[in-house]
């Protein structure tokens, strides 16, 4: 899926749209971004030295696994609900592509419990556990 297909199934937008690319097969999504080195992100973090933050990191993952949720996430938005077991490895730069391999391990009701790591050449970045829940829109 590109960027429009994306938005197709999750909410965000503009400079919050954070994936150039997903596939979602066998229960598994897997995203790719490109840090291209103008992100907002960036501008403060760090000065001479700009390395993704963390958070974003994760968000990636969360919106690559909400890919996962095409034809039942239609009127809703994906709330992240909690981050656990977070663990970052190496740090994503300019110039890096970050990917991202994440599935959903167990639902309930509008929870969704998710797994997911985060590589740069193969490398880990970040693995983390997550879950989000899917909120009616009229209920924000």
């Amino acid at each position: 899926m590109n960027r429009d297909e994306i938005m197709k199934i999750i909410p965000h937008r503009d400079n919050m749209l954070l994936l150039d690319e997903v596939t979602a097969e066998d229960e598994t999504a897997h995203g790719k971004l490109t840090i291209t080195g103008e992100e907002f992100f960036l501008k403060g973090h760090f000065p001479g030295n700009p390395v993704v933050p963390g958070v974003i990191l994760c968000e990636i993952l969360a919106q690559s696994a909400c890919v996962l949720l095409a034809g039942k996430a239609e009127g809703k938005t994906p709330f992240f609900t909690s981050l656990d077991k977070v663990k970052f490895r190496t740090p994503v730069r300019p110039g890096d592509t970050y990917e991202t391999e994440c599935k959903i391990v167990k639902s309930k009701g509008p929870f969704y419990f998710c797994e997911g790591k985060g590589m740069v050449n193969g490398k880990v970045a970040v693995k983390a556990e997550f879950s989000f829940a899917l909120v009616d829109k009229e209920a924000e």
